[in-house]
């Protein structure tokens, strides 16, 4: 180890400075990669770990709920024992759970690694992005965000495609095996080229707020991933978790308003642009994830694109988001933040609103652009807002101003995705009653010979009839989430009004 610290001393800092860079956007891709990348392996985990499709599900919800838990107490344990060796121990961490999970021979297994591999990857997002603002000085943040945006917004576009070839190609494993030598990197990185900061603060640790919010988050990211399989609120487990998420919020709430050394300092919410831009962000993390949701099943399921093909359409948000970081983080300085806002909120609305009008005879192109045009909309809000939220925070804050800025966007997406997928379903049986309702004698469009395949009476006819309106029902469906989203960004434009300069 002292080796490794003596190779980064005899570099320039500028040097120094871009190599922390690498292994902070490794930790990063990495984090943000296995958020979705496992997901299109679960088929072939369930057949070659003998599970069923509830135990499955675990793989995806237990990672979801180790970080979300996880990802609380991350400023006050880089507070307390220092940055590098916070960074460091959950970078070495990750990648040895990634092992563990390639190596599981039995679901009970998989479900456990999966756990640690959430428990010790939720501190590289929110330890990355301030690492990253602590490196650069503040003429070079909003370049410094961009690039380390990138990894955090394209990372999870990347994930299902990538998963989707290792599996393919190799073997589920791949997909947990791919860490190991990008982690190995990152760990020897961070210990060569990452200075630990001198200033520790060894504070009390707040265990009622830290136990109460992470009942609060598991309880409702249990609800949020299981309310879908179960029914939503006519399952009595789902009442339960939401009365015990609410009740522990509850708790969590009264506890950081009355007593002297809260979990989350309060003073941190006396930086009204921290504030709005956890507002902003919430919004951003619905809409990154929740359409990403539905354009994967649309493409697959409604126009009938391959997996592979449907995956490099998905992945064209991407090159939009990518460009328009890049762009955004040179912009900053000569057009304002807040026109970089309304051009990121606008993009995402016209964008939305086109995808409102998607169909089975949609051609590519206009998938492409529509998803380029979103990717760039998104990408111009992550940029400034990342920027101006955090620049003014005191760099004591930092650390947890990073861990709740990712805990809240982290909420939104999956707050985000259950909506969506739960609207979507309904949608789709209140649709196809409404639609079955005009399947009569009387309806003149059926007497039509153009649609003398379309007969009721005729098993064939009935069939087709049935698939028809199922498609349909289901596009318009889709549609009305489109919508729903498109909304909901409309409704942020009086956030920008809220932003003030810094």
């Amino acid at each position: 180890m002292a080796d490794l610290r003596s190779v980064g001393k005899h570099l320039t800092p500028s040097v120094r400075r871009g190599l922390i860079t690498v292994c902070v956007m490794l930790a990063t891709i990495m984090q943000a990669l296995d958020t979705t990348i496992a997901n299109v392996a679960l088929p072939y985990m369930q057949g070659s770990l003998s599970a069923t499709l509830d135990q499955v599900s675990w793989v995806l919800t237990s990672y979801i709920i180790a970080a979300a838990i996880m990802t609380a107490p991350v400023g006050w344990l880089a507070t307390r024992f220092g940055i590098k060796k916070v960074f460091v121990t959950c970078a070495a961490g990750f990648t040895v759970a990634s092992m563990l999970c390639g190596i599981a021979q039995s679901i009970t297994e998989i479900v456990l690694y999966r756990l640690l591999q959430g428990m010790f990857g939720a501190a590289l997002v929110p330890l990355s992005q301030a690492v990253m603002l602590n490196i650069y000085p503040i003429e070079r943040r909003g370049w410094a965000i961009s690039i380390w945006g990138m990894g955090i917004m394209i990372g999870p576009i990347m994930g299902p495609t990538l998963g989707g070839w290792l599996t393919d190609t190799y073997t589920w494993r791949w997909v947990f095996f791919i860490n190991l030598p990008v982690g190995i990197a990152t760990v020897l990185g961070l210990l060569a080229f990452m200075e630990e900061p001198h200033e520790h603060h060894a504070r009390s640790f707040d265990w009622f707020g830290f136990i109460s919010l992470s009942i609060a988050i598991g309880a409702l990211q249990l609800m949020l991933d299981r309310g879908e399989q179960l029914g939503w609120f006519d399952s009595q487990e789902i009442v339960l978790e939401a009365l015990i998420s609410a009740a522990a919020f509850y708790f969590f709430l009264a506890h950081v308003l009355t007593t002297s050394r809260p979990f989350v300092p309060l003073e941190i919410f006396r930086d009204r642009n921290f504030v709005v831009g956890l507002v902003f962000m919430f919004v951003c993390g619905v809409q990154h994830l929740a359409v990403m949701a539905l354009m994967a099943t649309f493409l697959q399921n409604i126009i009938g694109h391959p997996i592979v093909d449907a995956g490099w359409l998905l992945g064209s948000r991407g090159v939009g988001m990518a460009f328009a970081m890049l762009l955004a983080g040179r912009l900053m300085n000569r057009l304002g933040v807040h026109t970089l806002l309304f051009l990121g909120v606008t993009g995402n609305i016209v964008a939305l609103y086109y995808t409102t009008e998607f169909s089975p005879d949609t051609a590519r192109w206009t998938i492409v652009w529509t998803s380029i045009l979103q990717g760039a909309g998104l990408g111009l809000l992550f940029v400034p807002l990342n920027t101006i939220a955090l620049a003014t925070l005191a760099p004591r804050l930092r650390t947890e101003g990073t861990a709740l800025w990712t805990l809240i966007r982290n909420m939104g997406s999956s707050l985000g995705v259950s909506v969506v997928i739960a609207n979507l379903t309904n949608k789709t049986i209140l649709m196809h009653a409404r639609l079955a309702e005009s399947v009569t004698p009387f309806n003149q469009a059926l007497s039509d010979p153009a649609a003398s395949a379309l007969n009721p009476s005729t098993e064939t006819g009935l069939a087709l009839l049935e698939n028809l309106i199922t498609q349909q029902a289901a596009i318009i469906a889709y549609a009305n989430d489109f919508k729903l989203l498109m909304v909901m960004s409309l409704l942020a434009f009086p956030l920008i009004l809220l932003v003030r300069k810094s």
